[in-house]
C-alpha cells in the first residue's frame, strides 16, 4: 500500500472566510429574553441549538459586544422564543440596535417568576442557566430547561407554523413547500 502526501491545510482560517461559510448555513431564529435585576432585555439569535431532551439542555452563544451580555451574564434564568415566519417582527425587534424593545408594553409580560416573555412567539422555553464559557468574542450559554409554552404536536404544523430561519443575511421562510426529501 502507497501513501501519497496531502496538500499542507492554509494556515489559517480568517474570519471573513469563516463569516462567509456560516452565511450559508441556515440557521433557526430565536429570541432571548432576561431581567437580572436592571430592567429587561432581548436579543435575536441563529445560534440556538438542542443539547439533549433528557435533561431538557439547550445552549446559545452572544457577542460580548453585545449590548445585552451583562446581563446574560448576571441572569439566573433566560426564555428562549422559538420564532416561527409568523413572528419576523419579534425577530426584527430583537436585531434592531437603539431601539426600546419593551416600549410596547401590549407585545410583553412577565411570567410568574419574572422573566420578561412575548406570549405571541410561537413557541418558548423558560431555561436555569447552567454554564457560561468563554469562546473568542462570545459567551456560550448552556441552560436547562424548567417550562415552556409549546404548540400541540401537529401534522398539519408545515402550514400552519412555518419556521422562520437566517440564511445569506436574510430571513427566510421554512415550510412544508420546502421539503426536498
Amino acid at each position: 500500500m502507497t501513501s501519497t502526501a496531502l496538500e499542507a491545510p492554509p494556515t489559517a482560517l480568517t474570519a471573513e472566510q469563516y463569516k462567509a461559510a456560516f452565511r450559508l448555513h441556515a440557521g433557526g431564529v430565536a429570541l432571548i429574553t432576561a431581567d437580572a435585576g436592571a430592567g429587561p432585555i432581548a436579543l435575536t439569535a441563529s445560534s440556538v441549538a438542542s443539547v439533549s431532551a433528557e435533561p431538557p439542555i439547550l445552549m446559545f452563544s452572544v457577542s460580548v459586544a453585545s449590548s445585552s451580555t451583562a446581563t446574560l451574564q448576571a441572569a439566573r434564568t433566560v426564555v428562549v422564543h422559538l420564532l416561527g415566519a409568523d413572528d419576523l417582527e419579534l425577530a426584527r425587534l430583537g436585531a434592531a440596535r437603539d431601539v426600546d424593545r419593551f416600549a410596547d408594553t401590549t407585545s410583553w409580560s412577565r411570567l410568574s417568576t419574572g422573566e420578561p416573555v412575548f406570549p405571541g412567539a410561537r413557541a418558548w422555553i423558560r431555561a436555569r442557566v447552567l454554564h457560561r464559557i468563554d469562546a473568542g468574542g462570545s459567551t456560550v450559554i448552556v441552560a436547562e430547561g424548567l417550562d415552556s409554552d409549546v404548540p400541540a404536536d401537529d401534522p398539519d404544523a408545515d402550514d400552519r407554523h412555518a419556521g422562520l430561519v437566517y440564511w445569506n443575511r436574510q430571513w427566510h421562510r421554512l415550510d412544508g413547500s420546502s421539503r426536498i426529501a
